[in-house]
This record gives structure tokens, sequence and C-alpha cells, in this order.
């Protein structure tokens, strides 16, 4: 059995119910945030070029922007739930390690900390019972 389908059985077994409610809520906080970014590009695009890739500024805030649109709504409906948040771990480690450093603002850095915490325990627990990921599981048949 691979380390994959080991991960599925585990989060399958230890997964309760009420963990959906944080799954979604991760999901909705990430879409929120996507559509924050959308309103706002500018600012997103001038954070971004005050870091290394202040070349390619424009573009790393648009894809910032749609993967947490896209990867905040896959988190909400447990669709391809690990993909999604295999997808946002790099951009949220991005933003501690390149944009929000804690001496220039604390709570920012711990509330980024907490998400890329939450996005870590979500990826070895998956979408969990009540999700499309294990509905289309058991219904592949």
């Amino acid at each position: 059995m691979d380390v994959l389908q080991q991960m599925k059985n585990w989060g399958l077994a230890h997964h309760p119910r009420w963990l959906i409610a944080f799954r979604v809520v991760l999901g909705l906080f990430l879409f929120m945030k996507g559509i924050s970014f959308m309103r706002d590009m500018n600012g997103l695009e001038e954070l971004v070029a005050h870091t290394r890739f202040s070349n390619s500024a424009s573009w790393i805030a648009l894809v910032v922007t749609w993967l947490h649109l896209l990867g905040g709504f896959l988190i909400v409906i447990g669709l391809f739930t690990r993909l999604a948040i295999a997808v946002q771990i790099p951009i949220l480690l991005g933003a501690l390690i390149f944009i929000n450093q804690p001496s220039v603002n604390a709570l920012e850095f711990l509330f980024a900390f907490i998400i890329l915490l939450l996005l870590g325990f979500f990826f070895v627990l998956g979408g969990g019972p009540i999700s499309l990921d294990q509905f289309f599981s058991r219904h592949k048949a």
C-alpha cells in the first residue's frame, strides 16, 4: 500500500465530523482572501514588488489570486482537497518568508502561520467523511 493510500485510510479513520467545519472555514477564508486580492490587485503587486521577485510581481499577484479562489472553493466542497492544499502551502510559505516578516506586522504573520498549520493538518487528514472526495471514492464502482 502506498503512502497516499495509507494517509487516506488514516485520515478517514481519525476524522471527527466537527473538523469539517474547520475545513470549510479554512476554504472560505482562502476564497475570501482571493476576492480581497482581486479587489486590490495593485496592493498585492506592491507587496510582491518589495521582494526579490519584483520582476514578475503582476504575474505572481494574478496567479496567487486565482489559486486562492480556486483552492479555497475546492477545499470548501472537499474536492481534490489534498491537491488544493498542496498548492496553497507554497503560497503561504512564500508569504511568511518574503512578505510577512514578524517584525513588520506580528498579527498578520501569526494569522498566516496559523493558516499554514491548518493547511498542513488538513493535508494529512484529507477532506474527511463529508466531502466530494469521499463521495466519489464510494461511488466509483
